[in-house]
């Protein structure tokens, strides 16, 4: 398992659609993915978890990734989460 801690940029002056284009990207991958914040722990592959966890510029967020294609999947949602 991969965890990354990640400081949230302003993800919602880049994207159109920030918490749809975060499910569709996490949807790539075959490994489970979790963002954690706090006392929240949400699946990033779920639309209403991500809604009700609304990730927000200077959140920190620790990504937590396990599976097969854990690497990759954690890379994706940290650029994603920053802005790259």
């Amino acid at each position: 398992m991969l965890r990354k801690e990640v400081t949230v940029r302003d993800i919602d002056k880049k994207y159109d659609h920030p918490l749809a284009e975060m499910v569709q990207i996490a949807n790539q991958f075959k490994s489970e993915i979790i963002l954690e914040c706090e006392k929240y722990s949400i699946n990033a592959k779920s639309i209403m978890g991500i809604i009700a966890f609304n990730p927000s510029e200077g959140m920190t967020i620790t990504v937590c990734v396990n599976g097969d294609d854990e690497k990759e999947a954690a890379a994706a949602m940290e650029r994603f989460l920053i802005c790259e």
